[in-house]
């Protein structure tokens, strides 16, 4: 009895500490939750968002470039593509990289999970917030399409999701990520702008239907509804908006839609063939239907860097980013930059959503900025007059 009185006392001395333990635990998880937490910049009432497509990253050192100049052979490997990166996130101060598929060339890795830490070292060497979707190369190494997702989720500084609980859905890698508004402002906990991301896929499943996979309907619910609580969510609750924040859409493989452009009506260059899926699934509707997503951004077709706008949707190629990826020597490789700014009200707080542009960055050796331009202005509906071909 004396002997289980005794353990007692020691558990009641014990007590306190393991309070301590669990509050000193909850106040990491808080900060590591506000660290997580994407919000716009105070200073310029920005957010800044770098698109990588197509890394096809392999075994580094030991992995050759495609597609460069015979001047640019001796030497060039994955390790290009990995000074890129540093080259444009130093440029660029992003707020967070978004990697949309592709991201390694899985059957030139060795280990597909080594070459997914070395093709993303740079963002998390710079501490950087990133997040990524997955294309049709990056399962084809030692990861399924699932474990490679997974591999992506639990990597440092990832907000990467595996999927959304509790639903029956297709793909791996669908979920969203909410940005908030300046830090002390009224809308400091609201989302004022949303990011979607989803898994287009790698190759049909179905036998009478070939070519590339495609967003999937059990996707197009989810995104549905997602789109709608977040729209209600933003007008309904205090502070209420008039109308919803816009979203931005990212996935890998281009929708059809893609194909709507002519040399006429999109900034940028169109080099080869849309490879979309051969069927066509309906998200661009969808999108246009939810009312929210102000531009989506793809890779896959790596020599396409465009973006063109259809019933006020900008449908966005970023360009091929990678060396052991293919392009087309002495075109450059490149980056798409989006920033998103705050309007700022007469006596000086920052409030919703004012404008969305974009430009892309070239790894020639001035780091060249082009192609600037507006894909979104708060005021506009996002029309345009029809061109004669109905585009």
């Amino acid at each position: 009895m004396g002997h289980g009185h005794r353990r007692r006392g020691s558990a009641a001395h014990l007590l306190p500490l393991l309070l301590l333990l669990l509050a000193a635990a909850g106040a990491a998880a808080g900060r590591e939750e506000g660290a997580r937490r994407l919000r716009f910049r105070r200073e310029s009432g920005t957010f800044k968002v770098v698109q990588v497509a197509d890394m096809h990253y392999a075994d580094g050192r030991s992995t050759a470039c495609e597609d460069v100049l015979p001047s640019q052979v001796a030497g060039c490997s994955d390790l290009n593509t990995t000074a890129f990166l540093y080259r444009v996130f130093r440029a660029e101060d992003p707020d967070l990289v978004v990697f949309t598929g592709d991201n390694i060339y899985g059957a030139d890795a060795t280990d597909a999970a080594k070459s997914m830490d070395a093709a993303i070292a740079p963002a998390i060497d710079m501490k950087l917030p990133w997040a990524a979707v997955i294309g049709n190369h990056d399962q084809e190494g030692t990861l399924s399409r699932e474990d490679v997702m997974r591999h992506l989720v639990s990597m440092k500084n990832s907000l990467s999701r595996f999927n959304p609980e509790g639903i029956e859905i297709d793909g791996y890698g669908n979920y969203n990520l909410e940005v908030s508004g300046v830090e002390g402002t009224s809308l400091d906990e609201k989302s004022v702008l949303n990011m979607y991301f989803l898994d287009s896929g790698d190759y049909s499943t179905v036998p009478s239907i070939h070519g590339y996979g495609w967003i999937k309907a059990s996707q197009q619910v989810w995104f549905q509804q997602t789109s709608s609580s977040l729209q209600t969510r933003y007008m309904n609750e205090k502070p209420k908006q008039k109308e919803p924040a816009p979203g931005l859409a990212f996935f890998h493989i281009p929708l059809p839609e893609f194909s709507s452009f002519t040399a006429t009506n999109f900034t940028g260059v169109k080099q080869e063939s849309i490879s979309s899926a051969s069927i066509n699934s309906g998200f661009f509707t969808t999108m246009v239907e939810a009312g929210d997503v102000k531009a989506a951004f793809v890779g896959h077709d790596h020599v396409n860097d465009f973006c063109g706008k259809l019933s006020g949707i900008q449908l966005c190629y970023a360009g091929g980013f990678g060396y052991h990826a293919y392009g087309k020597a002495g075109w450059s490789r490149r980056a798409r930059v989006v920033s998103v700014q705050l309007e700022k009200t007469d006596s000086g707080e920052w409030r919703g959503v004012k404008s969305i542009k974009t430009w892309k960055r070239l790894d020639d050796p001035h780091l060249s900025t082009i192609d600037s331009e507006v894909l979104w202005n708060r005021g506009s509906n996002g029309r345009r007059r029809k061109n004669p071909d109905g585009s």
